[in-house]
């Protein structure tokens, strides 16, 4: 079925950060004496806010000072001013959404400013999705919770049973499941995580148009 509307998550799905944000975290942890191996931490913390990676660190054995989720904002926020790539196939997805006339929007566990910066290196890009860019930050509840999907869905006009969510992370992919929503999971190396969440796997962003029914 062609949905009526498509909401995205933003790192790891239209910008390509996910893997450098990672990599600045995991160093940051490691020294802060999490010593868990790399996997173990992305399964355990990818998908979260901040402030949720912090939480749940704290429980992992991480000692973080109280000041930590400003502190690392800063540091994440210059590192990804250095540049950010869009994800390949993205303005093609975009492109398809545009010609059916199908709305979207972002809803992301980010925070407004990271959106900004990541997606803002792009000329144009933030203007497409006409406002419609949402954070887990911002509402009652972040992922896992539903609600910015259905914020977003909201600000379409659209049923939530109509929406596609692409997410590339369990975390959001449960979300989408408690929004009622399909979820199209972008996972160009181990779906296996998503999958569980009952998200249907692809790996290339320019598959998903024929996917959801545009092509």
């Amino acid at each position: 079925m062609t949905p009526k509307a498509v909401i995205f998550d933003c790192d790891g799905v239209l910008v390509d950060s996910e893997v450098i944000a990672f990599d600045l975290l995991a160093t940051d942890l490691h020294a802060h004496g999490l010593t868990m191996p790399r996997p173990a931490m992305e399964r355990a913390l990818i998908g979260l806010t901040l402030a949720g990676v912090a939480d749940k660190a704290r429980t992992l054995g991480a000692d973080l000072p109280a000041a930590w989720v400003n502190d690392f904002y800063a540091r994440l926020y210059a590192r990804l001013e250095q540049g950010a790539p869009l994800v390949a196939g993205v303005l093609t997805v975009l492109d398809a959404l545009d010609a059916a006339g199908i709305p979207y929007a972002i809803g992301s566990n980010g925070s407004p400013r990271k959106m900004q910066i990541t997606l803002g290196q792009h000329a144009g890009l933030i203007d497409r999705f006409g406002g419609r860019m949402f954070s887990g930050q911002d509402v009652p509840r972040p992922k896992p919770y539903p609600d910015v999907f259905l914020h977003a869905a909201k600000s379409m006009a659209a049923d939530p049973a109509t929406c596609v969510v692409v997410e590339d992370s369990a975390t959001g992919a449960r979300a989408a499941k408690a929004a009622g929503m399909r979820c199209m999971g972008y996972a160009p190396h181990d779906a296996s995580a998503l999958v569980a969440e009952g998200a249907q796997p692809f790996a290339s962003m320019f598959d998903l148009p024929a996917l959801v029914g545009l092509t």
